[in-house]
């Protein structure tokens, strides 16, 4: 048997990190006007592969690390994104976030971006601290603050942050997105300054009613079959119970714990404040961007991983849609900001 050239190399038997020299393209670098049209290519093609998206049962969904996000990156789906950020902020009291950082944050990350609204308001309202939005999907808008900007990137692989770490970072609507919470906070930790913030605003998807109002409805199927789809596809639905005992596991303390009640249709009766609305007007808000969201979220779960047809995925949306319709169905889901400190 011949003999590996590692064997017949006595330095690669030494230092086996050993390695010939990465040779340079003198034609490339000889002239300027050539090495920047090649490098725009390469540019050019990386993007396009970013850009390539998954258009499948008439939605589009993310092209980067095709398939770990379950949910369209369309325009439906994003007008949708964007009001249900009206819908937060108005039940949060005007608020952008509930923990106090303090007036003068320095830099501040925005996880899983979406359309990047919640990092341009952030970033309108702090115009001295650096703000970062990430997500799998460009499609936020290029016109934003000049403190801002957007990066593609999987918020579930491993962070290069830990040299540069926040004062504040946040997180929205991760249900049916992330597979490890526990993972995602510990990374947030290791990224925070001492001293710094970190908050998660999320849901616990499991539609209840307080009078059993929903029992044997279209839209206890709907989320009973889709709850169940992502779950068994590895995703959890319910974060918002959990993120008060997975933020103490990180190691964050001062953790605050605010829980909103969220009717789904205008059927609540007023006049019963609640921040900035009435719960008549938070419903309505919240039952228009639920119905909106039916078929996004169920189609690719259903049909990638229960065999189910669109058409069936379809009907099943729109039987939900309509029980929102319905005065005597009082359907409720529940919304928690959960945020903490990390130690000095």
């Amino acid at each position: 048997m011949a003999e590996s050239p590692a064997r017949n190399n006595p330095a690669s038997q030494n230092d086996h990190h050993i390695q010939t020299a990465i040779e340079v393209d003198d034609q490339a670098t000889a002239n300027d006007s050539a090495y920047g049209n090649e490098l725009s290519t390469y540019s050019a093609s990386l993007t396009s592969s970013v850009l390539n998206y998954r258009h499948e049962n008439g939605r589009r969904y993310h092209a980067y690390r095709d398939g770990s996000y379950l949910l369209p990156n369309d325009e439906k789906e994003n007008e949708r994104l964007d009001l249900a950020h009206e819908l937060t902020v108005k039940m949060m009291g005007g608020k952008l976030f509930l923990a106090p950082i303090g007036p003068a944050p320095q830099r501040v990350l925005d996880l899983a971006t979406g359309t990047g609204i919640w990092a341009i308001d952030f970033a309108d309202q702090y115009p001295s601290a650096e703000v970062i939005g990430n997500d799998l999907s460009p499609i936020q808008p290029t016109m934003v603050p000049p403190n801002l900007k957007f990066l593609v990137d999987d918020i579930e692989a491993e962070w290069a942050y830990e040299n540069t770490p926040f004062d504040f970072i946040h997180a929205r609507y991760l249900c049916y997105s992330i597979k490890d919470f526990r993972k995602l906070l510990k990374q947030c930790f290791n990224c925070t300054k001492p001293g710094g913030w970190v908050e998660f605003q999320d849901w616990d998807a499991q539609i209840r009613s307080e009078d059993g109002s929903i029992k044997g409805t279209a839209i206890e199927k709907y989320y009973t079959e889709v709850i169940n789809a992502f779950e068994k596809a590895g995703y959890p639905t319910r974060p918002g119970p959990h993120l008060e005992e997975w933020f103490r596991e990180a190691g964050f303390v001062d953790i605050h714990v605010q829980k909103y009640r969220v009717p789904l249709g205008p059927w609540p009766k007023d006049p019963y404040y609640v921040c900035d609305g009435t719960e008549k007007e938070i419903g309505t808000w919240a039952g228009v961007s639920a119905s909106e969201g039916f078929e996004a979220a169920a189609m690719a779960v259903l049909t990638r991983f229960e065999s189910w047809q669109p058409e069936e995925v379809t009907v099943l949306a729109a039987g939900a849609s309509n029980d929102l319709k319905n005065p005597n169905i009082h359907a409720l889901v529940d919304f928690y900001v959960v945020y903490g400190r990390k130690p000095e």
